[in-house]
């Protein structure tokens, strides 16, 4: 099935991409857009779904770039602002936006007996009746397209510092209250099976445990994630050196759950670490010692940087946090 563009009757500025929202295609090509700046004229994104006859298949990055090589080369893009190939769709190929909280919107007002979407309405009333506005949170993944099923997660992003933040503590507090669940052992496998990270299980479950930006409620995962306007991206221009692992100490983490999310370093000359995968948001706090393995980079005024996330999975690339250094507790 094909969707019309309905960007006009939803009263959406069709210029605003973000990510985290979704495109489509006349092809049935879904791509998560990946940064809010365009790139001549084009929206840069990744393919993650596409409608077929038996339904919506859903797409690691390595059979995305095969499907776009073999059948749909005009969608591959190499993006000189950020020397990395990324797909690219030009504005007047979108047949259809998909929005975070406008999707949110909608299923709150149109009640179903999808099991899912219930159990997203459950959730967001229990944030709400614990003092939590959320008017402005967006849910975004499978639900976002419609592509969920009984297994899948639930992916809500907030688009407000403060509002994430109090949600996070009170996941804490609801967790502590038993108004939510912790993940069990197979809920943590499935994350980190999902995720398909460059950690082994035990650090994966050892980092996130610490972050309170998931939880499950009646047996099914939830996440949130945040999203901040990042205009400071389309001053910089930046250049690959390598593949680099190094060993320094966490200088500042204010912009670690950030979308991508930064971390300044102790470091005599690579300022900063950028992650661009969700696997690594809230990685790390000021303070720890990390270790960093990922691609250096240099912009034009000369500074280093190194990012994790060269692809989704971030393939042999990752933030791990010494635990020796890192007191588990809420910050």
């Amino acid at each position: 099935m094909i969707l019309s563009n309905r960007d006009n009757a939803l009263g959406c500025d069709a210029m605003n991409y973000l990510p985290k929202d979704f495109i489509e295609t006349a092809e049935g090509l879904i791509f998560a857009v990946v940064t809010e700046d365009l790139e001549d004229h084009r929206i840069l994104c990744s393919l993650r779904y596409q409608r077929t006859e038996d339904g919506i298949e859903k797409y690691t990055t390595n059979q995305a770039n095969r499907v776009l090589s073999r059948h749909y080369p005009h969608y591959l893009y190499y993006s000189s602002k950020r020397d990395v190939n990324l797909h690219g769709v030009a504005r007047d190929a979108v047949v259809y936006h998909h929005q975070p909280r406008k999707r949110l919107q909608e299923l709150r007002q149109h009640h179903s007996d999808d099991s899912i979407e219930n159990k997203l309405r459950r959730l967001l009333s229990l944030f709400e009746e614990n003092g939590l506005d959320s008017r402005q949170i967006g849910v975004t993944g499978s639900i976002l397209i419609g592509a969920h099923k009984s297994g899948s997660d639930i992916d809500l992003v907030f688009y407000q510092v403060s509002q994430f933040q109090q949600a996070r503590a009170l996941i804490k507090e609801l967790l502590a209250r038993q108004l939510l669940e912790p993940l069990d052992e197979s809920l943590w496998l499935d994350a980190y099976q999902r995720r398909n990270c460059s950690l082994s299980y035990e650090e994966y479950r050892w980092h996130e445990q610490r972050k309170f930006n998931k939880a499950a409620i009646e047996q099914t995962k939830f996440d949130i994630s945040l999203l901040t306007p990042n205009r400071w991206q389309d001053l910089m221009h930046y250049r690959k050196q390598g593949r680099i692992n190094l060993k320094t100490r966490i200088e500042g983490d204010g912009h670690g759950f950030d979308y991508p999310a930064r971390y300044s370093l102790n470091h005599p000359s690579v300022t900063e670490v950028v992650s661009y995968t969700a696997t690594y948001a809230g990685q790390a706090v000021s303070g720890e010692e990390v270790e960093i393995q990922g691609q250096l980079e240099v912009s034009i005024a000369g500074n280093l940087r190194i990012v994790v996330g060269s692809d989704r999975e971030a393939t042999h690339e990752y933030i791990k946090a010494t635990p020796k250094t890192s007191p588990i507790q809420f910050r």
